[in-house]
């Protein structure tokens, strides 16, 4: 099995998020972060809201990877990004 569920509060806006499993005896920890990004600030926008979620992950942080994208609404897409491994 490569994930689990874990539920987490339903907070408004940005959210850091680090999580402690052991699997097997063996403690590991993950961290998330969760942004809203919104489509009135897409450098370049186009009809094409797939265009503005890639201008936005082609300049986000390279120690963090895409994880999730959220449901979007008319104003804004949360991200869920998780801290690579190294």
């Amino acid at each position: 099995m490569g994930a689990i569920a874990i539920n987490i509060p339903q907070i408004t806006g940005e959210q850091d998020i680090e999580v402690e499993v052991r699997i097997n005896g063996e403690k590991k920890s993950y961290n998330y972060r969760v942004e809203v990004f919104h489509w009135a600030d897409c450098e370049n926008p186009s009809e094409d809201r797939v265009d503005c979620i890639r201008q936005i992950l082609s300049k986000y942080d390279p120690d963090w990877e895409l994880y999730q994208i959220g449901m979007p609404t008319d104003e804004v897409v949360p991200i869920t990004f998780r801290k690579k491994r190294k």
